[in-house]
């Protein structure tokens, strides 16, 4: 669990998603659940087959750096784009009707996906890093395997949820503009990253 922990609690697009959907209350439960979910799939697939892939699948690697950097691009200009423009600030008590809630649940999560699935380095943190580990324990690779994943779902639900008492602050147009800059420039030095190899 510990180690689950200190490769998913560094500040990612991933989690800048998280903590965005948890400060808007929009979707909090489905979107912490989806990272959970995705990354039990990812650790599970990591702890059990990570050897075999790689040497059948050499190509995996850097295909996935090229289009989750693209993606990463993407997303940080859409960041951007609304941290100079938005006049808003955050109010908790709006609702969407129900149409509309229902419209922006399927955008959210296949935002949310893109950003898990697209993300190379979910990858290298689940699969590669947590698949090598796993294997200094032969034996109990189902009980390491079980901590990481609980990890996992303590640590997005935690993020999602923890971020409540934070809306009187966002309630401020001034402090979600820079949460929406800052999440730009973090996502795209990721991005950048990916592509150099750093």
């Amino acid at each position: 669990m510990a180690m689950g922990l200190a490769l998913i609690v560094a500040i990612g697009a991933q989690n800048a998603f998280v903590l965005r959907q948890g400060l808007l209350g929009e979707h909090v439960f489905a979107v912490c659940l989806t990272c959970a979910l995705s990354d039990a799939a990812l650790i599970a697939l990591g702890v059990t087959s990570f050897e075999g892939i790689t040497a059948w699948l050499p190509w995996i690697e850097p295909t996935a750096r090229i289009a989750g950097a693209l993606f990463l691009f993407v997303f940080g200009a859409r960041s951007l784009w609304s941290a100079l423009r938005s006049r808003g600030a955050l109010h908790a008590g709006e609702a969407p009707s129900v149409g509309a809630a229902g419209n922006r649940l399927g955008r959210t999560l296949l935002a949310c996906l893109a950003i898990t699935w697209l993300n190379p380095h979910v990858y290298l943190d689940t699969v590669v890093m947590l698949g090598t580990i796993s294997t200094q324990f032969e034996g109990a690779r189902t009980a390491f395997a079980g901590g990481a994943i609980t990890g996992s779902f303590l640590f997005f639900f935690a993020l999602g949820y923890g971020a409540r008492p934070l809306q009187p602050l966002f309630a401020r147009p001034a402090a979600w503009r820079i949460l929406e800059g800052g999440i730009a420039l973090m996502v795209w030095a990721i991005a950048i990253g990916l592509l150099t190899g750093g």
